[in-house]
């Protein structure tokens, strides 16, 4: 007989509650949390006897990411950890060297009001260290998992590959796109002309090119943009704040523009 083995999910918040419905479809799973008002405190307490396979590690990235997790690894004693926060650019090496059992970073993709949605609709991408123990193991139970949940995945070769590209192509990315659509915006208040009527221009050439796309001049807020760019110390992509916060003196509706153009 199999002995049944549970998921731990550690951060219910914007990425790990959806990751946390998503696997309670199919597997036996608990989240754990620091706001003991979003743990299903009855659940955790009968289950916590049972041996954990998968950590997910769902946390924010600080400066005490690796204690944090080696701390979670201490109290839950899992036999793979899965990283699905945005973190810095080796953290996950740098995890595995420390730690005897395998890590696998799997970079998250999707906005917050339909993650669970954007999760299945979006391949999720993972990675091992070379050096991380039953490699095979980690990564046959990390894509069964998946799979039950009808999320894709794609392996990439390294951790930093993955790290890098949820920064670089992702999230600061958007924020170059942003940028530029707040330059051309304020250009376009200085000389008196409509911002939509001028981009018209670029319509056509976006339609059949496919690089011209129309962005909307609005204020960057949430969680990731702008905190993200933290994580690679590089004073380049940092004009991004720079540029955003400029834009927020000069434009007075540089909060509420993005509205118009939600869709």
């Amino acid at each position: 007989m199999i002995k049944m083995k549970k998921n731990i999910v550690a951060g219910l918040g914007e990425i790990g509650y959806p990751i946390y419905k998503l696997l309670s479809k199919n597997s036996l799973v608990v989240g754990y949390d620091i706001e003991k008002k979003l743990m299903n405190l009855k659940k955790f307490k009968e289950l916590e006897n049972i041996n954990t396979i998968l950590l997910h590690v769902c946390i924010p990235y600080s400066k005490k990411f690796e204690k944090h997790v080696k701390e979670l690894i201490k109290n839950f004693n899992p036999e793979i950890v899965v990283i699905h926060s945005t973190i810095s650019p080796r953290t996950t090496s740098s995890l595995q060297s420390k730690i005897t059992i395998p890590i696998i970073y799997s970079a998250t993709r999707g906005v917050h009001k339909r993650m669970i949605t954007d999760l299945q609709r979006y391949t999720k991408y993972f990675a091992i260290s070379i050096n991380a123990p039953k490699k095979q193991f980690a990564i046959k139970e990390f894509k069964k998992i998946m799979k039950k949940c009808n999320i894709k995945t794609k392996q990439m070769k390294k951790p930093e590959t993955l790290e890098l590209a949820k920064i670089l192509c992702d999230t600061s990315y958007l924020g170059w796109l942003i940028n530029y659509a707040q330059l051309s915006n304020m250009i376009a208040i200085q000389y008196g002309v409509d911002y939509d009527e001028m981009w018209n221009f670029s319509d056509e050439i976006h339609k059949i090119l496919g690089n011209r796309p129309k962005m909307y001049p609005g204020f960057i807020g949430g969680h990731c943009v702008i905190p993200n760019l933290d994580l690679m110390h590089n004073q380049t992509l940092d004009l991004i704040k720079k540029i955003n916060i400029k834009y927020e003196k000069k434009v007075k509706n540089s909060k509420t523009i993005h509205k118009k153009y939600k869709k």
